[in-house]
């Protein structure tokens, strides 16, 4: 299973990613261990997402930015609007990247 690193920059990877640095400078983890870690941390977020959210988020605001490239596209939206069924949310400044899950197959 291919993945993105996306989830990486995500607070919970910086976090992870943060943390095996920690262990790998006191010598408690191996720096090749520390790699799978994070390999593994990819590939559980995009199974989480696509097996366990089932929920559906419409999204309005200003577009500031946009991106494409190396098929990403990039989205920076101020002022955004984050609407679900049951609450909404504004959001002064959100960035959304956004991959073609079907090149993790190929």
């Amino acid at each position: 299973m291919a993945t993105f690193e996306l989830y990486r920059r995500s607070t919970i990877g910086m976090c992870l990613t943060e943390t095996l640095d920690e262990m790998v400078q006191s010598g408690t983890l191996s720096p090749e261990l520390a790699i799978q870690v994070l390999v593994q941390f990819d590939k559980s977020m995009t199974e989480a997402l696509e097996t366990q959210v089932k929920s559906k988020v419409s999204i309005k605001g200003h577009l500031h930015t946009y991106r494409f490239c190396d098929n990403v596209w990039t989205f920076i939206l101020q002022d955004a609007l984050f609407k679900n069924e049951d609450t909404q949310e504004n959001v002064g400044r959100v960035k959304i990247v956004a991959c073609d899950s079907k090149l993790l197959t190929q």
